[in-house]
């Protein structure tokens, strides 16, 4: 199981000095992921704790990537419906070509009305523009070779490392065949083992029934604060087909809150490993 935590893009915690304190720590620390997530138009009356402060999740990674080394980058999850497709799969493969592969994308059809309205969207096609995006994706990506045909037009696709690996948000039954068809597993909202155990027999009988590899799990959300009980949980979560375990701190400016909570991941790592 790899181990992750969710680094603030939003709010005060959205400063430089803050992301490259807490990215560095957690490179350092030897955690496996750093992951952030995605709004682009946040309202007036709904802009608590952020402002409607947020940073570009990719443009942010992109930073984040040439200020370190070895540290796994996601997105948790990257709302795709707000981005037209073609941009979206050329700046994911930039991404991944110069963090040298470092890249995972974790995906949604989103929840918000008033960004969909200041994207000009109808929300209710939001599935449809997902669905269009990860298809897309996977002919870039997987190609034999370096040419993909969009709207009848015939282009190269370069560059084209290897794809990253996706996961995808959201609810059941619709998350859970989207992550069949297009990803290589599912990211529920939360770490609970009994919230995540239905779904997880379905997404694993889904698979089966497509003929397709067991999806893996990345689960967002948080640990028993006892070690003994939240090493358990990991297990159970493992059990279930849980690869990732992602977790996250509140902290604002000072990166001190995020730097203790990497921290308590990690010895939370070496009491999973050594029970």
């Amino acid at each position: 199981m790899k181990f992750g935590m969710a680094i603030r893009v939003m709010g005060e915690a959205a400063h430089r000095d803050t992301l490259l304190a807490c990215a560095r720590h957690a490179e350092d620390a030897g955690l496996d992921d750093l992951w952030v997530a995605d709004h682009i138009a946040i309202p007036p009356d709904d802009a608590e704790g952020s402002g409607g402060h947020y940073l570009d999740p990719l443009a942010t990674l992109a930073w984040l990537a040439g200020k370190t080394d070895r540290i796994g980058l996601g997105t948790a999850v990257l709302i795709l419906p707000y981005r037209p497709a073609l941009p979206t799969a050329k700046a994911i493969a930039t991404l991944q070509d110069l963090s040298d592969g470092r890249i995972t994308l974790g995906v949604g059809v989103g929840w918000m009305d008033a960004e969909f309205r200041a994207l000009g969207l109808e929300r209710r096609q939001r599935g449809a523009l997902t669905d269009h995006t990860l298809d897309l994706l996977r002919r870039c990506f997987d190609a034999e070779d370096d040419v993909v045909v969009e709207n009848g037009q015939a282009f190269l696709f370069r560059p084209r490392p290897p794809r990253p690996r996706i996961f995808v948000g959201g609810q059941p039954p619709h998350a859970l065949a989207r992550a069949v068809r297009f990803g290589d597993g599912w990211m529920p909202m939360t770490a609970d083992p009994d919230k995540i155990a239905p779904a997880a027999r379905e997404l694993a009988q889904r698979a089966e029934a497509a003929g397709a590899p067991k999806p893996e799990i990345a689960c967002l959300g948080g640990a028993d604060p006892d070690p003994a009980r939240g090493a358990e949980q990991l297990h159970r979560l493992a059990a279930l087909g849980v690869t990732r375990f992602l977790t996250g701190a509140r902290y604002g400016r000072d990166p001190a809150p995020f730097q203790q909570g990497v921290d308590d991941l990690v010895a939370l790592r070496a009491a999973f490993r050594g029970a």
